[in-house]
Order: C-alpha cells, then structure tokens, then sequence
C-alpha cells in the first residue's frame, strides 16, 4: 500500500520552555525529535512522499534541505492544528494519508505495517493502547462515573485514512467551526465509515515536557 504522510510539527512547544519549536530539539542519541520522526517514514518503502507541516524558514535553519533523501514537501502550517492538518493534506499525492505528530519520534515498523495491514480492508485506522489506570468522569470537582477500563483506550497517531474522506471531512469540520481532539475525532463526526482500533505500543509517546526527552 503506498502513502504519503503528513507530519503535524507547527506547534511553538511552550510547556518545553526553548524559545524554539520543540521538534528542532535533540534526544539523547544527537538527533533532533523532528529527524527521527521522519526516519520512520523515509525507510519505508511504501511511503512515497512525507509532507512535513511547519514553519518553512525554522525548518531551514535548523534543518539542510537535502540532509534526507526522498520526496519530501515543506508546508506552512495554520494557526490551529486542524488548519496545519488541512494544509498538509492539500499537498498530499497519495490516496491514503497517514497523519503524525512531528512530536513522536519512536514510532516503529511493526506499528506502521499493522496499520498498512488495516488498511487492506478498511477505510480508517488509528494506532492506541489500552488505558492502564481507572478514568473518572468528573463534573464540576465531583467523580459522577467510573467507565469500564477494557472499553478505554488511548489514541497515538499515525492515524490513517483515504485522502479524500478526510479532506472532506477537515473541510466541513472548518465550516461547522468544530475543532476535534484528534484527527479520528473529526472523521467520526463527519463520515460513516467506522475506523479500526490498531494497538499501538506505548513508547510511542508525544514529547511534550523536558522529562519526556530520553
């Protein structure tokens, strides 16, 4: 199955207190959050072109513009994330997409050819892992319920979908001034199409803080 994918790295990463977008930052093996998160996508074979959203004239400062090989596109993002998404997708030229946080730089192999493999058969799929602690549901200060943990999971990203549908649906979602917690989020309340659950691994975590950096 070939793709093209889109990496979300517009953010300004204020609660990792840089002065930069974190993705420019490096991890513990020298190299920047944005350049591992791209590796998994330049190694595979069926990704035929990463679509990297952020602001252009950071990405060439910190990054050469033919430090990787491959295709690669360099787009401005919006001032939301859904916008930094629309704009991604615009520039897609695969029929399916999958859609990644600049931010999450372990993503695996076996977690790409799982959702490849979903994708066989589905129209949707989205990486996570089961919940491990008990989720309350609040209001106003007071738990109100305790839903059952095995139903629970937590979504990661890539998520993946046919370019079409989800470009159809971040449009409408524009239009309808809805803001989804995630890309599924908006999929699910403008199309039909169900969407596999593929468990994910939990290292595959969004950096987010200082501690998170390894």
């Amino acid at each position: 199955m070939k793709y093209s994918a889109v990496i979300v790295a517009a953010g300004s990463g204020t609660r990792m207190k840089l002065g930069f977008n974190k993705v420019y930052a490096k991890l513990s093996d020298g190299k920047m959050i944005l350049e591992k998160t791209m590796d998994a996508f330049l190694q595979d074979k069926d990704c035929t072109q990463v679509v990297v959203v952020t602001d252009i004239r950071e990405y060439q400062k910190h990054i050469k513009m033919d430090f990787w090989p491959g295709a690669i596109t360099i787009v401005k993002g919006g001032s939301t994330r859904q916008e930094s998404v629309i704009s991604g997708l615009s520039a897609a030229l695969e029929d399916v997409v999958m859609i990644h946080d600049g931010a999450r730089p372990y993503l695996t192999m076996k977690s790409l050819r799982a959702l490849k493999k979903a994708m066989k058969e589905e129209k949707a799929a989205c990486l996570a892992v089961p919940v491990k602690d008990t989720i309350k549901v609040t209001k106003d200060g007071y738990i109100q319920k305790t839903p059952d943990r095995d139903t629970l999971y937590a979504a990661q990203t890539p998520q993946v979908f046919y370019t079409s549908d989800i470009i159809r649906c971040m449009r409408r979602a524009i239009e309808d001034g809805f803001t989804g917690t995630d890309d599924c989020s908006v999929f699910e309340k403008y199309s039909r199409r169900k969407i596999r659950l593929v468990e994910g691994d939990y290292g595959n975590i969004k950096i987010t803080t200082p501690e998170d950096l390894r």
